[in-house]
């Protein structure tokens, strides 16, 4: 049994805690913030085999540029002369190609196949209680040009074994037949699932503690001891910590922390908002609005829209702009769907880590022997969570991994 100290409490964090604990070890989690925010609680809960395009595809750079003019667009990028956003847009700028997509292309599914199994074994285990279901997601069109866009998309997921289908409007009414959708068409993949992540966060916090893990809120890492290769000490705002490892799952906060053993990790935050509609909006499916970029999610209690990449450093201001282009997106998918202004005046945001090549950081650092990275996961933190975890604890007891992780390596080349 090992001493483990796991630096971030969000779904990342947590998930690598339930599979260390299961393995016998004694863990800790310490987190900066309260646990009852951030990315992890506001996302659109997506469980998306669906998702096996990166963030840096091709074509990216020239849809960014344009979208810079736009102050409501989903996807923005903010320039500024600081050295690491400028390295991270370089990597960025190179890892938008054909020959890098289609090598995360296989990747990006078998992480996200995994992980859906494993949310299914969490859920059938009987020791959490939380929403989870599988009904699809529907890639809502509105023009013949997204269509052609997501077909091809879609039959590229035919051909990784997922189970796709375009619709015409007539059809996708028989999949969501009580809500009128002003669309063309959707691409349907009924490999995806969703999820109520506060339900789900609440529920896995409850289990971890009656399981001895050692949750604790507001405490910060200032810095960390190095001695032969191996961190000695975690000195917080609060107390020092010892442990046999240390796992460094902090979200967008890692290279901060990471620099601090002499690992440069290309990291930026990527900011997401999200808008929460507690009347019945008669949505049972969740749907991604394609032209406007915005996911819509039937939640417990309540439909989420969410939606934008705003890629402007760690802040959490909401920028009203960015709130009623989801808002707006909303109506003009979605008839008789109107976001009111006090529904926008509740709206959220949170700060998703994203990696220049859209994979995830998940290993050993060869900065310290005793340290793991488990971070970079952009907007599929949710929906990895499970086979991250997983993978964390195998690294740490020393276990083949389920995957190959050499795709993740914390210090991949671009």
């Amino acid at each position: 049994m090992k001493s483990i100290t796991i630096i971030g409490g969000g779904i990342i964090g947590l998930c690598s805690a339930y599979y260390l604990q299961r393995e016998g070890h004694q863990v800790t989690i310490i987190d900066a913030s309260d646990l009852t925010g951030g990315a992890s609680f506001v996302n659109a809960g997506y469980i998306s085999p669906s998702h096996f395009i990166p963030l840096s595809a091709p074509g990216i750079i020239s849809k960014g540029i344009k979208w810079m003019m736009d102050p409501s667009s989903p996807f923005y990028v903010k320039p500024r002369l600081d050295p690491e956003f400028l390295r991270w847009a370089w990597y960025f700028k190179r890892s938008a190609n054909t020959k890098k997509v289609e090598q995360a292309i296989p990747v990006l599914k078998d992480i996200n196949l995994l992980s859906r199994e494993l949310f299914e074994e969490m859920k059938e285990s009987k020791d959490l209680h939380f929403h989870y279901e599988r009904k699809g997601l529907l890639m809502c069109y509105k023009t013949e040009k997204a269509g052609e866009e997501e077909w091809e998309v879609g039959q590229r997921g035919i051909k990784e074994g997922l189970y796709v289908h375009q619709l015409n409007s007539k059809e996708v009414r028989t999949i969501e037949p009580n809500v009128k959708l002003n669309i063309k068409g959707a691409v349907y993949y009924e490999s995806d699932a969703h999820m109520t992540p506060g339900v789900f966060m609440k529920e896995m916090m409850r289990y971890l503690k009656s399981n001895g893990v050692d949750i604790c809120s507001n405490e910060r890492v200032e810095d960390l001891k190095v001695s032969n290769r191996e961190i000695t000490k975690i000195i917080t705002n609060k107390r020092s910590i010892f442990s046999d490892e240390v796992i460094l799952a902090a979200g967008s906060w890692s290279p901060l922390i990471s620099r601090k053993v002499g690992l440069r990790m290309p990291l930026q935050a990527g900011k997401g908002y999200r808008i929460n509609v507690f009347r019945d909006t008669k949505i049972t499916v969740p749907a991604i609005l394609c032209e406007a970029k915005v996911a819509v999610t039937p939640m417990k209690g309540f439909t989420r829209f969410a939606g934008t990449m705003e890629i402007g450093g760690i802040n959490h201001e909401i920028r009203p702009n960015r709130v009623n282009a989801i808002a707006n997106a909303a109506s003009n998918y979605y008839h008789d769907l109107h976001i009111n202004e006090d529904e926008k005046k509740e709206a959220q945001c949170g700060l998703r880590p994203c990696t220049p090549d859209g994979l995830p950081y998940i290993g050993k650092s060869s900065k310290c022997k005793n340290l793991t990275i488990a971070t970079g996961h952009a907007m599929l933190g949710w929906s990895l969570g499970p086979a991250t975890g997983k993978m964390v604890s195998e690294i740490v007891s020393e276990k083949k991994t389920t995957l190959d992780i050499e795709p993740f390596h914390p210090e991949r080349r671009f």
